[in-house]
Parts: structure tokens; sequence; C-alpha cells
């Protein structure tokens, strides 16, 4: 299997924001590292659905 191809700018913001070792995630198959972004981008959305912010106790109107 041959390593990912993106940029080391990417693959370091993507080992930080995934909590996986660099060396893992360039070795990771295409498949199961776009699982892993869409749920970070999953889980990024739902605080924004208009729900409460925790942070300031306003609530967002979409």
């Amino acid at each position: 299997m041959r390593p990912l191809q993106i940029s080391p700018e990417t693959a370091i913001i993507l080992s930080k924001q995934l909590g996986v070792p660099l060396e893992h995630l360039m070795h990771m198959p295409q498949h199961i590292l776009m699982q892993k972004i869409a749920e970070l981008a999953g889980s990024e959305q739902k605080p924004s659905s208009g729900e409460a912010d925790p942070k300031n106790g306003s609530t967002e109107k979409p």
C-alpha cells in the first residue's frame, strides 16, 4: 500500500485533529481516512444546529 497523496501541511493538521500519529495517518487506507474526516466534520456541525451554546448559554436560531 502506498502512502496517501496529501501535502505535508495537510497531513500534520489531520494528524492533530484526528489524534493519530503522523506515521499512522500516512499509511492509513484512504476509505478509513475519509470516514474519520466525515465523522470529524459531523461532530463540528452538531453544536451549530440551533442548540444552546454551553459556553455562554445563548441559543442560535437558524
